[in-house]
């Protein structure tokens, strides 16, 4: 037998009783009365589980953890940061303590010649 002649078998009365109809929803427009009404899928109006003040709480705590991450990674570029002005200091110092040494060698150099003349000129004049 096929669906539709096991349908047919079944009296309407006997659908009645097994099948309670919503006396407030008026006929169906298709006439299968018979069928189950079903409602439209909505994830939304399952719900979540969780109440209002459950999804306050877990925000304020994803908000102190983003909080303290963002603390922890900017402290961490700030340890960073340091070092590396720490080195750029170091050698900024070592680059001029080797200019002054530069310096001194030249201004020394210049120094003694300066004496030397000094004293060609000095030893000039005492021998006159």
């Amino acid at each position: 037998m096929s669906t539709e002649g096991q349908q047919s078998n079944i009296s309407e009365k006997s659908l009645k009783e097994v099948i309670i109809s919503d006396p407030g929803k008026g006929k169906r427009v298709s006439g299968k009365n018979w069928k189950v009404e079903k409602k439209a899928f909505r994830i939304k109006s399952l719900g979540t589980g969780a109440s209002w003040k459950q999804k306050q709480e877990q925000r304020i705590k994803e908000k102190e953890v983003k909080a303290r991450l963002k603390e922890l990674q900017d402290e961490k570029v700030a340890d960073r940061k340091a070092k590396i002005d720490k080195i750029k200091e170091k050698r900024e110092k070592k680059a001029e303590q080797e200019r002054y040494e530069r310096l001194a060698t030249v201004m020394h150099a210049k120094r003694v010649e300066r004496l030397k003349r000094r004293e060609k000129r000095n030893k000039l004049l005492k021998e006159r």
